[in-house]
């Protein structure tokens, strides 16, 4: 079966929002056997707006329209939708009573342009799922069907989990079911890590039995995602381990997380499995590095600071762990972490930086050539900084 998602609104196409909608439905789509070969977007445009969709309609089973359900003028996805069906707009009272509802429980009065979200192609369907004031639709169009959903992010990943999803997968009779794990690396190029694993992904395309898919995530790594379909969760989720621990027998020390893991997150954990707490220099990254984990540890029970201020003549690895140290001896912590970069610039590659731990026993430092300007390479920095720390903790 094929879906199709159709992105709704002029802001999308001057860059004004970025579309990750189409990206959540897309990943979602293939987790349950759903193949969605085209995603486009449309401005707020009547004729536009039908063209696409009715395009749409002619390559695929199904599509689904992300926004365009608000309460405004160029919120028209419901008209639309309606005259490719050939049907009048109908009010939904129970819709309109649930919308006055909203209304009144935030303490405001409703405007009566709200009233038309709860106008409804004669035919369709509403979702159950209603998390805000626009409703989804299931609109049937002969053997195919068209769903619409706001372009509020949650508001949408609700209604695809509560109705769309199911009621796709039973439309196509898919039994099967796709699951996916990401394994998190650091510290491995896309194409060196494609390379050290090109064995075993060919292996892999000529038994069918799982794939590997390879995607540079920036500051996040490369990401490696492996998805197996199996007639049950958990006889995907066992093809899956396996690969998983191949892959890891080949990479394990760039591996630092997997699936929604960050590198924060795992420092963190692993900081608190240990009873430990850290400090940081943050003379190179400039807050960078405390903003990133404080969003983790709000409290402050693990990391308790930092330190921002210039380094003055300290370079290279030894002056990297003295910045370290100072940190730790600052704020009375058990380790101390900094990145620094060098006195002279010219003296080393471009983005050349040394990082540093000092540990309760003992302190480690290395050296780096990270890539991008100066923000990037800040950002990299950090992340570079928190691997030596993962590493050295296991």
């Amino acid at each position: 079966m094929r879906c199709e998602v159709v992105a709704v609104g002029t802001e999308l196409l001057l860059g004004q929002i970025v579309d990750t909608n189409s990206s959540w439905i897309g990943e979602n789509l293939a987790l349950i056997g759903i193949d969605s070969l085209f995603q486009v977007k449309v401005g707020d445009n009547f004729g536009r707006m039908e063209a696409t969709i009715r395009q749409a309609l002619e390559r695929s089973d199904a599509v689904i329209c992300c926004g365009g359900l608000g309460p405004t003028q160029d919120d028209i996805t419901r008209d639309v939708i309606a005259a490719i069906m050939g049907v009048e707009m109908v009010r939904d009272d129970a819709i309109a009573d649930h919308i006055r509802d909203i209304f009144e429980g935030r303490g405001r009065p409703m405007p009566e342009n709200n009233l038309r979200q709860a106008d409804v192609p004669a035919g369709a369907t509403t979702i159950a799922q209603m998390p805000g004031t626009a409703p989804g639709l299931v609109c049937p169009v002969g053997d195919k069907v068209i769903y619409a959903v706001p372009g509020v992010p949650h508001e949408m990943r609700e209604m695809m989990a509560g109705t769309v999803l199911d009621d796709l997968r039973r439309r196509s009779g898919e039994t099967s079911v796709i699951h996916s794990r990401v394994i998190r690396t650091w510290g491995y190029g896309e194409s060196a890590l494609a390379e050290t694993l090109a064995d075993h992904v060919d292996a892999l395309d000529e038994s069918g039995h799982a794939t590997i898919a390879f995607q540079a995530s920036g500051i996040e790594g490369i990401k490696v995602r492996v998805t197996a379909k199996a007639e049950s969760h958990a006889a995907a989720e066992k093809i899956i381990a396996a690969e998983v621990e191949l892959i890891n027998e080949q990479i394990g020390d760039h591996i630092f997380g997997y699936d929604d893991e960050t590198m924060e997150s795992v420092v963190l954990d692993t900081l608190r499995e240990h009873d430990l707490t850290v400090a940081a220099g943050e003379s190179l990254t400039g807050g960078i590095l405390s903003t990133r984990i404080t969003a983790l540890d709000p409290n402050m029970e693990v990391f308790r600071g930092a330190v921002v201020s210039p380094v003055g003549d300290l370079d290279g690895e030894d002056g990297a762990i003295i910045a370290a140290r100072a940190a730790r001896d600052a704020i009375g912590t058990d380790i101390g972490i900094a990145v620094i970069g060098p006195n002279d610039p010219d003296a080393h590659p471009p983005g050349t930086v040394f990082a540093a731990v000092a540990l309760p026993d003992g302190d480690h430092a290395k050296t780096v050539a990270l890539p991008g300007v100066l923000s990037r390479m800040r950002s990299y920095a950090v992340i570079t900084l928190l691997d030596l720390l993962r590493k050295r903790l296991d």
